[in-house]
């Protein structure tokens, strides 16, 4: 490795794009946070053990701790078999399928409670995101919110998200690249992302705020996909399960000469995001920090220079307000506590 100087400078966006020319971005949540603050929360369970609307029950919360996870795709999906295997032996489903819907609506009303409302959301910011996010010929996101989606479906047609079988569904067999449009691919899934009851998942095409009610509470296909909680070795299982994920991950794994992080600390539940990285032999990694004052710069840059000490690649780190998904100008304020 070409190790960086370990200062409190951070480069320019702009001078470091135009010298280098990066073709592939991964996103997180920094991003999200640089438009609606409520992204801050640490985790969703948490969320839904707490939320007023509709919380985790005692009951439903020891099914999260038998199959010890706190992941709602793997604990839906697991009812969702306990219930067919049921009916099949003609045994009384009742009590898995309320606690199917249960834990269901607990995590549509969790997610309610941190993201941001359509009727909130400005369409000017989705403009400039989308605007951002159509300069690379492929984006990795590790978000599972709604924003990029909402982003991307302002200009569908300058966006693949290989969504291409029948329904909307992914076809692993039908993925290649098609024309210039940019490759939207969602790392952990998304909450625009359903798992189907064959396992294969499709994507929800709708550009509005039904996206947050989507998750119909009575119905007992969809199960929504995203990756939310777990360490790193419980988001990988998670995802080694999806043949959409497994294939995201490939990607993100597969050899390339330069790669920008946005909004992504890569902390240790995200192990598997760097070892991804490390696959990609990479040649130079742009990665953004926000600079909040010179010590923080340092620790930041000491972080990743340890993640990839053993890598042959250039880190080059850029103030995250420099770049177009960084600018202050997107972040929206969220309304006065009633």
């Amino acid at each position: 490795m070409k190790l960086p100087a370990l200062t409190g400078e951070l480069e320019d966006w702009t001078t470091l794009n135009s010298s280098i020319g990066f073709t592939e971005l991964l996103i997180g949540n920094g991003a999200s946070l640089a438009v609606w603050r409520k992204f801050a929360y640490f985790s969703l369970f948490d969320e839904a053990q707490t939320t007023k609307n509709r919380p985790l029950s005692p009951t439903e919360l020891s099914v999260f701790r038998a199959l010890d996870t706190s992941n709602f795709e793997q604990v839906l999906s697991a009812l969702k078999n306990s219930i067919r295997v049921n009916a099949a032996l003609t045994i009384n489903s009742s009590s898995p399928r309320h606690r199917y819907f249960a834990i269901k609506e607990a995590l549509i009303h969790a997610v309610r409670s941190v993201h941001i409302p359509w009727s909130q959301m400005q369409a000017n910011s989705l403009t400039r995101i989308n605007s951002a996010l159509s300069q690379y010929q492929t984006v990795y996101s590790g978000n599972y919110d709604l924003l990029n989606y909402w982003a991307v479906m302002q200009t569908p047609e300058a966006f693949e998200d290989l969504f291409r079988g029948p329904d909307s569904t992914f076809d692993l067999g039908n993925n290649n690249p098609q024309g210039s449009a940019t490759r939207m691919l969602y790392l952990h899934g998304g909450m625009h992302l359903v798992k189907n009851f064959d396992g294969s998942t499709r994507i929800l095409n709708s550009s509005e705020s039904t996206l947050l009610a989507s998750f119909a509470i009575n119905h007992l296909g969809d199960i929504p996909l995203f990756v939310n909680e777990g360490s790193s070795t419980d988001k990988l299982k998670a995802i080694r399960s999806s043949d959409y994920l497994s294939f995201c991950y490939s990607q993100l794994a597969q050899p390339k000469e330069a790669l920008c992080i946005f909004g992504h600390n890569l902390a240790a539940q995200d192990q598997h995001l760097v070892q991804a990285l490390q696959q990609a032999r990479l040649k130079t990694l742009a990665i953004s920090i926000y600079p909040h004052n010179p010590m923080f710069i340092q620790q930041q840059k000491q972080h990743y220079t340890t993640l990839f000490a053993e890598q042959d690649v250039e880190l080059r780190f850029f103030d995250a307000l420099s770049h177009p998904l960084g600018d202050p100008a997107l972040r929206i304020a969220a309304p006065p506590a009633q």
